[in-house]
């Protein structure tokens, strides 16, 4: 079982869309390792869950668990922007705190 599940909501398949996805997984694969999920949706593939999840803009990264949920919407390409936004750096450090004690 994941300790994250992630959902990324992009906009096609273009060079773009597919730079932020490798960015992405490269970024929670060296601070998450193996310990979350990532679904990758196509908004222009699948609306309907795009309305269901209440994405307005892509590109969009949801935290939904552990809660609460968190988004990020826009530039993923900034690490510190993401993991703050994501509520995984105070985790992340309070962790490395902990294996020092």
């Amino acid at each position: 079982m994941y300790k994250f599940k992630l959902y990324f909501y992009m906009s096609g398949e273009t060079p773009p869309s597919v730079a932020r996805a490798c960015h992405l997984r490269a970024l929670l694969d060296t601070e998450l390792k193996s310990q979350y999920s990532l679904e990758v949706i196509n908004v222009l593939d699948n609306p309907q869950r795009a309305v269901e999840d209440n994405i307005l803009a892509t590109p969009t990264l949801v935290k939904a668990s552990p809660p609460p949920e968190k988004r990020v919407v826009g530039n993923l390409w900034d690490k510190e922007r993401v993991l703050t936004a994501l509520g995984l750096i105070a985790e992340k450090e309070s962790q490395e705190v902990a294996q020092y004690q």
